[in-house]
């Protein structure tokens, strides 16, 4: 059976995976980019961006990590759009397809949980967002039919990888933490104390500061 694996998931050293007031303009809110410089000064991005620059020491390694092996992923409503509600009730953003553009980076099925189940979105380069009302478990059984003999990524945001662990349904999971106090936002491990039992977890400093936590399921 294939595994369900987060990657490069940043949290800061409050919990937060992400900061409040999201918006179109700011899709973490308040936390900006901060979260995510780690991964943005590696060669793997800059390759993604088209440049040759770039670090290639331990944040490269596992940034790389976030295209090998993946045949879907599940993401909650929160990361691929701002808007809340019915999508009939939102006016022009019933057209909103994602932050991502044209060809989004995915280029596999995408599984978006959300109470207001919508056709699915066809987009260029193999990515089709496909909007569930479902349970994780359900979402998961989708996700894993629709990619095979490979992984299924669990994306995020913290809100649904929250609900993924307490279901016990993750494999394997790379968290980032990041030396930043946000205070405020969506924290990622309310409610699951004790974790950590049911998991081998591996720590690897960065030099740029982040830690690289890998929990892999006992």
């Amino acid at each position: 059976m294939s595994l369900l694996r987060v990657h490069n998931f940043a949290v800061s050293i409050d919990g937060f995976g992400t900061g409040e007031g999201l918006s179109i303009d700011e899709p973490f809110g308040h936390a900006g980019h901060r979260l995510h410089e780690w991964y943005f000064d590696t060669h793997f991005w800059h390759s993604k961006m088209g440049d040759g620059g770039g670090s290639s020491g331990v944040d490269d390694v596992y940034a790389q990590q976030i295209d090998i092996g993946f045949g879907a992923e599940i993401m909650g409503r929160g990361k691929f759009g701002p808007q809340n509600g019915s999508w009939q009730d939102l006016g022009t953003d019933d057209e909103w397809r994602g932050w991502w553009g044209s060809n989004p980076p995915f280029h596999t099925p995408v599984f978006v949980m959300t109470h207001h189940a919508r056709p699915s979105i066809e987009m260029e380069g193999g990515t089709v967002f496909h909007f569930v009302d479902a349970t994780p478990s359900e979402t998961l059984e989708l996700a894993r039919s629709a990619a095979g003999e490979l992984d299924v990524r669990l994306g995020g945001g913290p809100t649904i990888i929250r609900e993924f662990l307490a279901d016990g349904l993750v494999d394997v999971m790379h968290i980032v933490q990041v030396p930043i106090l946000l205070g405020r936002g969506v924290r990622l491990w309310d409610g699951l104390e004790g974790l950590e039992a049911s998991y081998e977890v591996e720590s690897v400093a960065s030099p740029t500061g982040v830690t690289h936590m890998t929990f892999t399921r006992r």
